[in-house]
């Protein structure tokens, strides 16, 4: 499972709009000076990300919560939105190209027709499996409640 530590800022419905910072375990990593995401990070200046969740654990607003997801998941949706796509990209360029005997126009009309049936497929898809890759609530801790004066 990955992790992320956020804070509740809002409650929709079932639902709960957690605020997230990006950071990066650059610090620990062997690898760091040749890692983009640690120049992303430095670029982004750490910004604030909001992930909608279900609030399976009762959460308020201002709680601090722990949201996971599973890695299949978290790889089964990056081909799906960016592998597949690429993919049918490439296979309607190259079939544009064999059937035009070369002409460049139906290369790239077969590239575009590929790119947007890969983004149809992909949208299709992402909705019949929208619960299976949801990030999911599996910790909180209640925010500190300041006493009255």
């Amino acid at each position: 499972m990955i992790t992320e530590t956020g804070k509740v800022v809002a409650i929709n419905g079932d639902r709960v709009w957690v605020q997230t910072i990006r950071t990066s375990a650059c610090e620990s990593c062997s690898a760091r000076q040749g890692c983009g995401q640690r120049a992303l990070t430095g670029v982004s200046g750490g910004r604030a990300n909001q992930v909608l969740v279900t609030n399976s654990l009762g959460a308020q607003v201002g709680d601090e919560v722990t949201v996971a997801i599973d890695e299949s998941a978290l790889l089964g949706a990056s081909l799906l939105v960016y592998a597949l796509p690429l993919s049918l990209l490439v296979a309607g360029s190259v079939l544009g190209h064999q059937l035009s005997a070369g002409h460049d126009g139906v290369a790239m009309l077969g590239a575009a027709t590929g790119l947007a049936l890969g983004f149809l497929v992909a949208r299709r898809r992402q909705s019949d499996t929208a619960g299976i890759w949801e990030p999911k609530l599996v910790n909180i801790r209640p925010a500190q409640v300041k006493p009255a004066e």
